[in-house]
């Protein structure tokens, strides 16, 4: 029995882990915290759970030699280690998480150790990819060319869930969604190269309406420009890839950079309530939120101030952390105010719109994923995330993916199994086509 080494346990885990041990494989799952590893496995007969501290080398490279393939969801900082041993043990490895440069720089390597190191099999980045890529190759193979591509992705809560003034839960890392309103972004639009640093980011969002569900904020995410050579869509005009919100989102996360809560350094902030420590971060003294929005420059009866009221920052609450950062303190009273109550869905939303030219004329082609979780059951998040790699890792160990080195998932050979078996598992896209 072929062995899959799991390393994390988080909130996108356990369909993947499940949908292996389905495919009886034997799923080692290695955690920090046993009891998450444990919860995953749920006694399942091939199923193993183990503690790991995943900077003790010595016990994670014995893990992986005792595997067949790995699957890393841990953080991404730690893939490149995970990706070197993985290399010495000439072991197959896959990963959700965005490819980093160091990560292709093993990509020689890779190809010399005769394995594969398939990363972005998640949602965004992943479905997303492969979606666009099967539409890209239709349309090439029919003679024509993409002269315009946007894509957005969200995870949110489904419409019924919505019912907090920040029209947004928890489905993936808190942190990572913080992390993500400090990125960069670029992108390319009629020709021209838009580069938005993250103090702006926020205010480069647009309205868009997705067909069914209604309007959202889309803003730049990260660099789109690698995906036009990644893509095989050489002389488009227009690449944007970008994320989806609720309405009120983006002024919100403007004022909240401008608060100083996403500063990444260590303070004391011992005894302090959140009157205090908001007081401390834009130096001064008997903090109302009239203080507040005269020093963000926005009316105090205004829909951003009335968020910051509803998540305590101006509240006599004690801070839930002694020695952190600005943004600890805000990652920790975002996750304790932000869940999904038991029962309550979320939604993934997946939207791509072409301009693909023909010498007929020209189409426009728009895809859409609709996606909701199930009620006490597996979020849409953990299913479009998980099942992705899940499948990929399954195709690899039944060598149906032949690819060595480092590679995200835009061949024919590797998207086109995956999304038909996301397809059967209820994972669709819908797709309009109309001349312009």
């Amino acid at each position: 029995m072929k062995k899959v080494l799991v390393l994390g346990a988080g909130l996108v885990a356990k369909p993947l882990v499940r949908y292996l041990l389905d495919s009886d494989y034997n799923v080692k799952v290695a955690s920090r915290t046993l009891s998450k590893a444990e919860f995953l496995t749920e006694n399942h007969p091939n199923g193993y759970a183990e503690q790991l501290n995943v900077d003790d080398k010595s016990r994670l490279r014995k893990l992986i030699g005792e595997a067949d393939i790995v699957i890393s969801l841990l953080p991404y900082t730690h893939h490149v280690t995970v990706a070197d041993i993985c290399i010495q043990k000439k072991k197959d490895m896959v990963t959700t998480s965005y490819v980093s440069d160091k990560m292709q720089g093993l990509n020689e390597k890779a190809v010399k150790a005769g394995i594969i190191i398939l990363n972005e099999t998640g949602l965004d980045p992943g479905i997303d990819h492969m979606s666009a890529m099967k539409i890209i190759h239709r349309v090439k193979n029919s003679g024509g060319k993409i002269t315009s591509f946007c894509s957005y992705c969200g995870g949110l809560p489904a419409p019924e869930a919505n019912t907090n003034p920040f029209g947004y839960k928890f489905s993936w890392s808190p942190r990572g969604v913080v992390l993500a309103a400090k990125n960069n972004a670029k992108y390319l639009k009629n020709g021209k190269e838009v580069f938005v640093p993250s103090e702006k980011l926020f205010d480069a969002y647009s309205i868009i309406s997705i067909p069914e569900i209604g309007d959202f904020e889309a803003y730049p995410n990260r660099n789109s420009i690698p995906y036009i050579d990644k893509y095989g869509i050489n002389g488009t005009e227009t690449m944007f890839r970008g994320t989806l919100r609720n309405l009120g989102w983006c002024e919100t996360w403007k004022k909240i950079g401008e608060l100083g809560l996403l500063n990444e350094k260590t303070m004391d902030l011992t005894g302090l309530s959140f009157r205090e420590f908001t007081e401390k971060l834009i130096n001064k003294k008997d903090v109302n939120k009239k203080g507040v929005a005269e020093y963000l420059k926005i009316d105090e009866n205004s829909d951003v101030i009335k968020r910051f009221e509803w998540l305590g920052l101006l509240g006599d609450e004690k801070l839930p952390v002694i020695q952190g950062s600005p943004l600890d303190v805000l990652v920790a009273q975002l996750l304790k105010n932000l869940q999904y109550k038991e029962g309550e869905r979320d939604m993934v939303v997946l939207h791509h719109e072409f301009i693909a030219e023909f010498k007929k004329g020209k189409e426009k082609i728009n895809s859409t994923l609709i996606d909701f979780g199930i009620p006490n059951g597996d979020s849409s998040m953990a299913r479009t995330v998980g099942l992705p790699a899940a499948i990929a890792t399954k195709l690899i160990l039944e060598e149906k993916i032949d690819s060595k080195g480092v590679h995200i998932p835009i061949l024919p050979a590797i998207y086109e199994p995956i999304l038909k078996e996301l397809g059967k598992l209820g994972v669709k896209f819908k797709e309009k086509t109309e001349e312009t």
